[in-house]
């Protein structure tokens, strides 16, 4: 066998991967683009709070700053392939989830400053940037299951809520649209197996 045909098989596996991922790949990148904007925000709105207000009151602004900016570019750019329980609803929810990584952010910056004693500014900057990767971890993962979802699991959760309540209302299936989808036509299907 050639070397050709050994690298073949290879990149059709990569590339079989990349599709299966494509999605999750680029919600990450842009997630993570929109987080360091919301990093370079919280430390530009941190620092000169830092001496007046003190650590805990200058990283909830901070934060509060960079939350709104971070929003929006969730919204509007990472996520706006998802559905959305409506502006208000999605908007609670990215707030409250928010509020938990600002509260894993007051966890390690407390530990640093008050259990370890490392209260220099420069000290305060590694804790709250060492925070703010933490409470990132937990943001895009809480952020995908509750804030924006898959269409499809959208429709499953309210198929759910309607059938609680008492109103066994009817929402149209996605599995046509899905299974026709997946179903490769007869020239993709000799595309991909050539």
């Amino acid at each position: 066998m050639s070397r050709g045909h050994t690298a073949h098989p290879q990149s059709r596996r990569l590339t079989g991967a990349y599709r299966r991922f494509r999605q999750v790949i680029h919600e990450v990148a842009k997630f993570g683009i929109v987080g360091l904007v919301g990093i370079g925000v919280t430390n530009l709105v941190f620092g000169p709070l830092h001496d007046r207000l003190g650590v805990l009151t200058s990283v909830t602004i901070a934060t509060a700053v960079a939350t709104g900016v971070t929003f929006l570019g969730n919204r509007y750019w990472s996520f706006r392939h998802r559905e959305g329980a409506g502006t208000g609803r999605e908007g609670l929810m990215f707030f409250i989830l928010n509020g938990i990584g600002l509260l894993i952010q007051y966890a390690i910056l407390g530990l640093s400053d008050y259990g370890l004693g490392l209260t220099t500014k420069p000290d305060n900057y590694i804790a709250l940037n060492a925070g703010i990767a933490v409470g990132t971890l937990f943001r895009f993962w809480s952020y995908r299951k509750w804030v924006w979802v898959p269409p499809e699991v959208r429709l499953a959760q309210l198929r759910r809520g309607r059938h609680r309540k008492g109103r066994a209302i009817p929402v149209p299936s996605l599995e046509p649209a899905l299974a026709s989808s997946t179903q490769p036509s007869a020239a993709g299907a000799r595309h991909r197996y050539e």
